[in-house]
């Protein structure tokens, strides 16, 4: 997956074809976290950086049931809404803004790409 467009605040990733229900794509992100999206069987999209809280295992493996994601390394269910671990595991996922439009997936920029003032107080 590639960012083909820049839409404002919004980047444009490609169209929503391009994630199968029931599937996820990744998006990498140089200078940042890997990206997860998500295509639910409701026909729902999700965005999360692609790391189990837990050992870090890559959500974009893991099986997609409902609004939820279960991590292909220890099993843990991660919520695709909140990135919130669920049950008795703790820890959370940083989510990423996502809108649909016209059939194209849409990531917040400032949520994708940092900041060049972020960058140089890094």
């Amino acid at each position: 997956m590639t960012v083909s467009n820049n839409v404002g605040d919004w980047l444009d990733i490609g169209p929503v074809s391009q994630i199968s229900p029931g599937n996820a794509r990744t998006l990498p992100v140089r200078g940042g976290e890997e990206i997860a999206i998500f295509h639910t069987l409701d026909n729902q999209f999700y965005a999360l950086v692609n790391k189990c809280p837990h050992k870090q295992g890559p959500l974009s493996q893991g099986i997609v049931h409902g609004n939820v994601v279960a991590c292909p390394l220890h099993n843990w269910n991660i919520s695709l809404k909140s990135g919130e671990a669920l049950g008795s595991d703790e820890g959370c996922v940083p989510t990423v803004p996502l809108k649909v439009d016209a059939g194209r997936i849409y990531l917040l920029r400032e949520a994708v790409i940092p900041s060049r003032t972020a960058r140089k107080a890094a």
